[in-house]
């Protein structure tokens, strides 16, 4: 079956994400992409991108990329012992930025995350 070209491009654009995210982690890269250089990259405009992306998913890009960013960084607090701040600090975020954008679309911090993904008790 042949993939549409709105759906390769997609697809490329998530790739794009997951590699681009293994590039920070791995200290490759030290500052986080926007959404103009990931479509520069792919050789599109952002406008086209974000239509595309938004028809082929129906989310914007973005949505996509935060929550891979998410994805990631709840792998780090449970399968590692890097403190939250190292983990911000690796995806480019300032720490107190870093807790405040996963409490958004976690519903808790990064510390209180992981104290109940690997069930160790935060004291208080």
């Amino acid at each position: 079956m042949q993939v549409s070209r709105k759906e390769q491009l997609t697809r490329d654009y998530l790739a794009l994400v997951d590699r681009h995210l293994d590039d920070l982690l791995a200290q490759r890269v030290s500052e986080m992409l926007e959404l103009n250089q990931i479509a520069d990259t792919l050789c599109v405009s952002h406008k086209h991108l974000i239509a595309v992306v938004k028809e082929t998913r129906g989310e914007h890009p973005c949505h996509f990329y935060v929550q891979k960013i998410i994805e990631r960084s709840k792998e780090l607090l449970q399968d590692s012992d890097l403190p939250a701040a190292e983990i911000a600090r690796l995806l480019s975020y300032d720490p107190s930025n870093f807790s405040k954008f996963f409490r958004k679309y976690v519903g808790k911090t990064p510390g209180q995350f992981r104290a109940e993904s690997t069930g160790v008790l935060l004291s208080v």
